[in-house]
């Protein structure tokens, strides 16, 4: 036999006994869907039986009055939190895997969306654009800066009080 021969060899023995214990597994799963069913219908049947027994009012309650002691409150919800569900082993570690492999196709999807080149080149153009425009307001900045500056050197230096923006008494 050749090494090729040897390696496919056992390979396929490899996945026959992956094959084999799926196999059990499923069965095993299976099962418990059975068993979990069963009880469930049990429930149901149960649930069912009540619902159709005759409900009698009391003689009492006829001539009860109620009386409101809490207006404007809203009636507490039952906490469905505090009710464990149980899942059985097998389908703990579906509901884990298929919610793992979903954030995990999500993330990806994002990343490629976001290194996209369509993506990338719009991401480039806004840059340029909000480079341009913080420079053209950096800019009229320090001409508003500069001429303010100058006014009141001017105004220092000569001592007009008229200049505009700079309080005294020729300001209207």
């Amino acid at each position: 036999m050749t090494a090729i021969k040897i390696c496919l060899a056992g390979a396929a023995a490899i996945a026959a006994v992956v094959a084999v214990l799926a196999l059990v597994a499923l069965g095993r799963a299976r099962g418990e869907a059975a068993r979990e069913t069963a009880e469930l219908r049990e429930r149901l049947d149960a649930v069912e039986q009540g619902l159709r027994a005759p409900v009698e009012a009391p003689a009492g309650r006829a001539d009860e009055e109620y009386v409101i002691t809490r207006l404007g409150e809203l009636e507490p919800l039952p906490d469905e939190a505090a009710v464990p569900v149980r899942l059985a082993p097998p389908a703990f570690a579906d509901a884990v895997l298929r919610e793992t492999v979903v954030q995990t196709a999500a993330l990806v999807q994002g990343v490629r969306r976001a290194l996209a080149p369509e993506t990338r080149n719009r991401i480039r153009f806004e840059m340029r654009r909000e480079v341009k425009r913080s420079r053209k307001v950096r800019k009229a900045e320090v001409k508003e800066a500069l001429r303010e500056y100058r006014a009141r050197r001017r105004a220092d230096v000569v001592g007009a009080p008229d200049v505009p923006g700079i309080s005294g008494e020729g300001a209207a």
